[in-house]
């Protein structure tokens, strides 16, 4: 038998990783996706200069309220055991916290080294049609800029949100942030634009975007030193903002053959609800298969 995953983000790596865990050597598993590389919204861009220097352009850290911290304590355990992921330490300047005791973690090896760990481990009736297409997502941009070893970036903060600009909503010195410190490579930043920033360029042209969200950068963080390199990520889905009603974590398609969607389409978009849209989806294939 033949198990095939659409879609190398983290929804599909930790579905393929418990699929491994619990009906060992009963299928192939293949994954698929439109990208070269794992990690979907989660992903980890490296300098072309400098593999070293490296970059979050999608999730910039993991923050798990008490009740997932509970439930899913399993995975974080296990994460934190194998060190790919680490409390954040440094503060984050203007941060909202939605609940008490939240805790928030991040990857020192990159926030696509989470994916890369599972994927290692490891005809529609109208009515659905519907209802998937309901689901809609923010939109924006994200820059990374990579500098060389020996270049120093003066902020007394190592992330940052921005509540007042038009265009950008977030910057993190990275490697800062993920408490990283070494010769061998230079800093990085990352700048998320805002949703409404986004929406409105969001069919133009990356370099002229990219020119924009520069000079905006200029006036928020003047002087910054000339970046060796640029990468400008456009996140046309990059959160949900409505998911799938009445189908929590996942929709059955079909049942022969067995087609089913998951992802945090039908939960929420942050790690908890990809573990969440992970495990209805691994329940629905066990008993299937």
């Amino acid at each position: 038998s033949r198990v095939l995953i659409v879609g190398a983000g983290l929804t599909g790596g930790i579905c393929a990783c418990l699929l491994r865990r619990e009906l060992p050597n009963t299928f192939n598993i293949v994954v698929w996706d439109k990208s070269r590389g794992a990690g979907g919204r989660m992903s980890t861009s490296r300098s072309p200069s400098n593999p070293k220097c490296t970059v979050d352009l999608g999730a910039q850290y993991i923050s798990a309220t008490p009740y997932y911290a509970r439930i899913h304590s399993s995975f974080y355990e296990e994460l934190l055991a194998q060190d790919l992921l680490k409390p954040l330490v440094v503060p984050v300047e203007d941060m909202m916290y939605k609940e008490d005791g939240i805790l928030n973690y991040v990857t020192p090896s990159g926030i696509s080294s989470i994916v890369k760990h599972y994927l290692n481990k490891s005809v529609m009736g109208e009515n659905q049609l519907k209802t998937l297409r309901a689901v809609s997502y923010s939109s924006r941009y994200a820059l990374g800029l990579f500098n060389k070893a020996g270049v120093r970036i003066d902020v007394p903060w190592a992330a940052k949100y921005f509540s007042n600009n038009p265009c950008i909503r977030f910057i993190a010195i990275d490697n800062e942030k993920r408490n990283l410190a070494s010769n061998d490579f230079g800093p990085s930043v990352v700048v998320h634009t805002s949703v409404p920033f986004g929406i409105q360029h969001l069919e133009k042209e990356k370099d002229a975007v990219q020119n924009i969200i520069l000079e905006e950068l200029e006036k928020v963080m003047p002087g910054l030193p000339q970046p060796d390199s640029i990468k400008c990520q456009k996140w046309r889905y990059s959160q949900v903002t409505r998911s799938v009603v009445d189908c929590p974590g996942q929709m059955t398609l079909l049942s022969q053959p067995l087609l089913v969607c998951g992802g945090d389409g039908f939960t929420h978009s942050n790690f908890d609800g990809c573990v969440e849209s992970a495990l209805k989806v691994f329940e629905i294939l066990k008993s299937s298969l």
